[in-house]
């Protein structure tokens, strides 16, 4: 179920934040992670994309671990609504080769017609789309064999389907979004019914007990 986005106010949100971000150090140098904690022993890496020649990353923020990927050889384009964020992303981390591209995912991948041998997202648009709109749109953009993968927090129990979310505290402007969260199972089912293959979805606990874990999934385009 798909909740009411208004995408030009979602973009001044996300502009607020593409400002704070270079302010904190941890958005540095390039590097790829999936979870949320720095040094996660168990963090599966860029391997969970099998080796791409090329990739989008859809909702790519700071743009680290794309520009990761471009040091590497790889193909790299992203994607984020925020302006901000991509002209920012962009100057630090173009002359790595990396593309990046100010649009709403979804009409983005509406009206391209290119293919990637993975398409992934680390808090990002896999979080903040409705699935079932956006995962037959990234299957229609990979190349036979290619991955998808995206990370986000897992779902508070209960808590299932669009999740309102405030941004910049609760005073001043009503600034929001909604995030999508579902249990590993229905992620699986999301993934299935738009075609992929070798479905997973599952819950990384954090490094450290009773910590917010990270819930991993992939597909796998025949």
């Amino acid at each position: 179920m798909s909740a009411p986005h208004n995408y030009d106010h979602e973009r001044q949100l996300w502009d607020a934040y593409a400002k704070s971000a270079w302010k904190d150090d941890s958005n540095g140098e390039p590097v790829f992670r999936w979870t949320q904690y720095t040094n996660h022993p168990q963090d599966p890496g860029p391997g969970l994309l099998r080796d791409p020649g090329s990739v989008l990353e859809i909702g790519c923020g700071t743009g680290r671990a794309l520009a990761y990927l471009a040091q590497h050889g790889v193909k790299a384009t992203g994607v984020d609504l925020s302006p901000v964020m991509v002209e920012n992303t962009a100057e630090r981390f173009g002359h790595l080769g990396a593309r990046f591209v100010c649009a709403e995912v979804l009409e983005h991948l509406a009206h391209t017609t290119t293919t990637y041998d993975a398409v992934y997202s680390v808090f990002g648009a896999a979080w903040f789309t409705a699935p079932e709109r956006l995962f037959p749109l990234v299957f229609e953009h990979l190349n036979p064999g290619g991955v998808f993968a995206f990370s986000q927090p897992p779902a508070i129990p209960g808590a299932y389907g669009p999740q309102g979310m405030y941004k910049g505290g609760f005073a001043g402007p009503a600034m929001y979004t909604y995030r999508y969260s579902y249990t590993p199972e229905s992620w699986q089912q999301f993934l299935y019914g738009a075609g992929f293959t070798e479905a997973t979805a599952t819950e990384l606990a954090a490094p450290t007990a009773g910590h917010i874990g990270t819930l991993i999934a992939t597909g796998v385009r025949p």
